[in-house]
Order: structure tokens, then C-alpha cells, then sequence
């Protein structure tokens, strides 16, 4: 019997109200959220919102869909090397989680690099832009190609183990990689991308038994209302200020699950 916990549910509005305020993904602020404040197994909480987040990027693949806002080249081309690098990094765990007893350490750590890289990403995205510009435009499509697919095989890995970088990471790298398409098609192509990969991560940690159904539920409820209200709420505070407070707060978060 899956039981709604009304307390997990208040945290996925307050995650859901963010991610609409920053554009961030869940995965940055969910899984630290569920392993620092309500104590769950790091293997569980990254497995529980690798689904979560495979629900909720479905719908915004929908509607970038329809709104013609996914290049589908971009994202075979991620997928290429995300989805090959997802299965192997499923197996290796499942694997390590009957060999080694250094799978939840493996995991944290992942998880705390994950956080501080997309702080990063967030704070020096304009000067990491502007630093790769010229090396971009004179660079092959058969090279962005290659260099796209390796994108992919680094997100595959990194999502499958700590849920975190399909969404600050990976959009500063895309808007390296093609600087000529516009924004909005983009991050479309970003959140299409995140839907295979954490589909597939999701039920690879639920084959493994590291998924929360009760939490997951509750999590989903309280995310579609906090979303909606962060949204609204992004108009009125100003871009630099709301990413410069998540990304030092991804910083110490990652730091802490570090240290």
C-alpha cells in the first residue's frame, strides 16, 4: 500500500516553486533535499527522483513538443552516448551494491561534485559562453557531433549516479556546443533529452530496489502546484539574484556532502 506523506509532499511544492523560479532541474535540489534533511539512503533517494523527474520532464517535453521547441538531432545525438553509458553505470551498481560496501560513499560523492560543478556552471555560465565562442564557430558539425555524444556519455553517467546534471550542466555545455540555435529549442531539446535518461536510470534503481513509491506520489503532488507558482513568482525576482542565491547554496550543499 503506497501512503502519501503530506510532509514529503510540502517539500516537492518548495522544490517544484524553485525549479520554476530558477529554470534549475529537481534532480540539483531534490536529492540533497531528501538526503540532508529526512535521512534516506543516498542509492534511494537519487532512484526515487530519477523517476520523479522522468514524470515531470514528460510533460514539459509535451509541451516543448507541440510548441515545436525540441531539435530532435540534438537529442539522438545525446542520447547516442547517454543512454549506452546509463545502462553500464546501472550495471556496474548493481553490481558494486553486491561487492562493495562503498556504493552509498560512491554515490555522495558523485552527488556533492555533481552540486558544486553546476553551481559552477550557473555562476560563470556568461564568461564560459563567451570563452568558447570563437573555438565553437569554426568548429565542424562532424566534431559537435562527436563532441555532443561525449556530452551525452557524461550526463548518462552522472544521472544515473546522482540524478543531478541533465539540466545547469547540461544546458551550459548545449549552449557551448550550438551557440547559433535559439535559446527555447534548447532547453527543449535538454528536457527531451532528460526523459529517456531518467526514465531509464529510474527503472534501472527500481529493478534494484532503490525506489520510494509512497515518496515519489507524494513528491509529484506537491511539485505541479510549486512549479506553477514559481513560475509566476520568476517575473517579478531578477534572473542574477535567484541564480546567484541557488548556486551558492548548491555550493554548500554539495560542499557538505563532500566534507
Amino acid at each position: 500500500m503506497v501512503e502519501i506523506n503530506p510532509l514529503y509532499s510540502i517539500a516537492g511544492v518548495a522544490v517544484g516553486a524553485l525549479v520554476g523560479l530558477t529554470g534549475v532541474g529537481g534532480g540539483s535540489l531534490m536529492t540533497p533535499l531528501l538526503v540532508l534533511a529526512f535521512g534516506f539512503h543516498p542509492v534511494t533517494a537519487v532512484g526515487t527522483d530519477l523517476l520523479y523527474a522522468s514524470a515531470t520532464k514528460t510533460v514539459g517535453t509535451a509541451v516543448h513538443g507541440f510548441s515545436g521547441t525540441v531539435d530532435w538531432k540534438v537529442v539522438r545525438r545525446l542520447a547516442m552516448g547517454s543512454v549506452p553509458a546509463s545502462l553500464a553505470t546501472l550495471i556496474a551498481l548493481a553490481y558494486a551494491g553486491a561487492k562493495f560496501d562503498g556504493t552509498q560513499h560512491v554515490i555522495t560523492m558523485t552527488l556533492g561534485l555533481a552540486l558544486i560543478a553546476t553551481a559552477i556552471a550557473m555562476a560563470f555560465r556568461r564568461q564560459i559562453l563567451a570563452y568558447y565562442a570563437e573555438t565553437m564557430e569554426a568548429m565542424s558539425d562532424r566534431r559537435i557531433m562527436r563532441l555532443t555524444i561525449l556530452l551525452g556519455l557524461i550526463l548518462g553517467v552522472l544521472v544515473s549516479l546522482s540524478s543531478v546534471g541533465a539540466g545547469a550542466l547540461g544546458m551550459t555545455a548545449l549552449l557551448v556546443l550550438y551557440p547559433k540555435l535559439p535559446i527555447n529549442r534548447l532547453v527543449g531539446s535538454d528536457i527531451a533529452h532528460a526523459v529517456p535518461l531518467t526514465l531509464i536510470a529510474g527503472m534501472g534503481h527500481w529493478a534494484m530496489g532503490s525506489v520510494d513509491f509512497g515518496l515519489l506520489l507524494s513528491l509529484l503532488i506537491g511539485s505541479v502546484p510549486g512549479i506553477i507558482v514559481g513560475s509566476l513568482v520568476s517575473t517579478r525576482v531578477p534572473d542574477g539574484v535567484s541564480r546567484a542565491i541557488l548556486a551558492g547554496t548548491l555550493a554548500i550543499v554539495g560542499g557538505k556532502l563532500i566534507f
